[in-house]
């Protein structure tokens, strides 16, 4: 599997309001039941994602490893889950809906990110911040459903291919911006600011 090819399978898209929306819509040749599966499933997300501990069901409440937490908000299978997602104790609305639908003998995945982005942090990094976050797990997810294993976390993006995956997938967020009225200064130091967290030299 080429790694660069599958992130360049995702489609972007930002809507830059007062609350940013960020849109990542790609299809996984597998049953929608499987991909259900395995974006559901404690022990599933683990092998492609993080571990994840807590109530995986409608009200409960989960704990990403050293990353998100937050309550399931709603939850519709084999189609939709809609979840909080939050950082520590910080304030703010952030909500992830992720919809499935079985199309072309496989399961168009969309996550949907709604969130309030302090202004300081979207002056910085601009949608990458999370954007590349979310285009390595739906990588993460493409490589679990063909029988991969998941890249090591802490050291991908010291591997060519890694930093080849982080800065097209910066890239792409960039152009997302730029499409959704980002200026060409803005973007261009946003992008620059997100290919060097993720992946400094």
């Amino acid at each position: 599997m080429d790694m660069v090819d599958e992130i360049n399978k995702t489609h972007r898209e930002l809507i830059d309001g007062e609350r940013k929306v960020q849109v990542l819509r790609r299809h996984y040749d597998a049953e929608i039941e499987d991909v259900w599966q395995a974006v559901t499933d404690a022990d599933r997300i683990a092998r492609w994602f993080l571990p994840v501990t807590g109530d995986l069901r409608l009200g409960g409440h989960y704990q990403l490893e050293g990353n998100a937490h937050g309550e399931i908000l709603r939850c519709e299978p084999p189609s939709m889950f809609a979840i909080s997602w939050l950082f520590g104790p910080a304030p703010g609305f952030s909500e992830v809906e992720v919809s499935l639908t079985a199309k072309d003998g496989g399961t168009v995945l969309e996550l949907r990110h709604t969130a309030e982005v302090p202004e300081e942090m979207w002056a910085q990094f601009g949608p990458g911040a999370t954007g590349v976050g979310w285009d390595l797990g739906l990588l993460g997810l493409a490589l679990h459903l063909t029988g991969g294993v998941k890249p090591e976390a802490d050291t991908f993006h010291e591997t060519d291919e890694g930093r080849r995956c982080i800065v097209t997938s910066s890239k792409a967020w960039g152009e997302a911006h730029r499409a959704a009225g980002g200026s060409p200064d803005l973007v261009a130091s946003t992008v620059a600011a997100t290919t060097a967290f993720y992946a400094p030299e």
